[in-house]
């Protein structure tokens, strides 16, 4: 364990930071040659390990001693190296995996944006734009189909690692049906109908998405007669109609982006309709490295901002929407409780 006698010093340390990227390039490179995958329960030797992934072995294992000293893979004594329970998050297989994840946060056009970051500290708008002439969204489904694949991916993972935490939080008696708004493939929107049996559902996101919403959700799923799949961008409208909404993680855009999505749910709805609106908090959580990292990626792609406690009750109340009670979903997650006022 580091303390402060053997802390690096702020030279050394200020310099390993200033390589951040190249770990960041590390990660990227061991998640797409599928280095953990390859890697059994057991040490493997480099030669071994570098066949199965069709590498060279002096270069793997350069990449993997600069992943060990994150942490990342473990180099034994007799120069094999072995899985760590981080190295273990980069297995597609596991089911905390954080490939997508990894994969997604370090695609190409992070690394045209991230250099302009001084611009946008300076504009407070986007870099997107200027770098490929067109909305991210925009950008990324007609010139960047392989990063919208990998984005898809990475929601999804996200989305089913937090639903069985949302569905378990969110009490639906009473309620008749539900909207999961931006809900992605809808694994939030299926855990609640196999709570809730008697809860009609609605999941609305980009065509794209929705086509391959989860299989109980679609014809011939088991959840298929309770639900209805609505190809549209919630900042458009919101064709659905429900006791309940549910919109969690997508009010990360820039201001009027939020507005309007939030806008369109309250004219949906009309008065009395709950609206639930669920995020990760910049102010409060315990992975504040990674929250405020996301939050400068979210100013250079879109304009947005992860919120804080204060932001989040700002726009929601500026919406219009009465706001009855904030909790904690999990350590990562809080929910906004929400009424359209009468």
């Amino acid at each position: 364990m580091t303390t402060a006698e053997t802390a690096p010093p702020p030279s050394m340390r200020l310099r390993e930071l200033v390589f951040g990227a190249a770990c960041a390039a590390a990660l990227r490179a061991a998640a797409r040659l599928g280095v953990a995958d390859a890697l059994g329960d057991g040490p493997m030797a480099v030669e071994d390990l570098a066949a199965a992934v069709k590498t060279e072995p002096q270069p793997l294992r350069r990449l993997l001693r600069a992943l060990s000293c994150y942490g990342i893979f473990a180099e034994q004594q007799d120069g094999t190296f072995a899985h760590t329970d981080m190295s273990r998050l980069l297995r597609e297989d596991d089911p905390h995996s954080l490939r997508y994840i990894t994969l997604w946060c370090t695609e190409p056009w992070t690394w045209d944006a991230w250099p302009k970051l001084d611009e946008a500290v300076r504009t407070g708008r986007n870099v997107v734009e200027d770098l490929y002439g067109k909305e991210f969204f925009e950008y990324l489904n007609e010139d960047a189909p392989e990063s919208a694949v990998v984005f898809n991916r990475a929601m999804t993972t996200s989305s089913m690692q937090s639903a069985r935490d949302v569905a378990q939080f969110l009490d639906l008696l009473g309620s008749s049906s539900l909207a999961d708004i931006g809900g992605g493939q809808g694994h939030v929107l299926a855990s609640l109908l196999e709570k809730y049996p008697s809860v009609q559902g609605a999941l609305l996101d980009l065509p794209r998405v929705v086509e391959n919403a989860d299989p109980r959700l679609r014809p011939g799923g088991a959840l298929a007669d309770r639900v209805r799949i609505v190809p549209g961008d919630c900042r458009v409208a919101v064709p659905v109609r429900a006791d309940v909404y549910i919109i969690k993680n997508i009010l990360e855009w820039d201001d009027d982006s939020t507005a309007r999505t939030l806008r369109n749910v309250i004219e949906a709805g009309g008065p009395g309709a709950r609206v639930v609106v669920i995020e990760n908090l910049v102010d409060d959580t315990p992975s504040m490295r990674f929250s405020t990292a996301m939050d400068l990626l979210l100013l250079l792609n879109v304009g947005g901002a992860k919120h804080t406690r204060d932001s989040m009750v700002r726009r929601l109340t500026d919406a219009g929407l009465v706001i009855d009670d904030v909790r904690q979903v999990n350590p990562y997650l809080h929910a906004f409780d929400c009424t359209v006022p009468g």
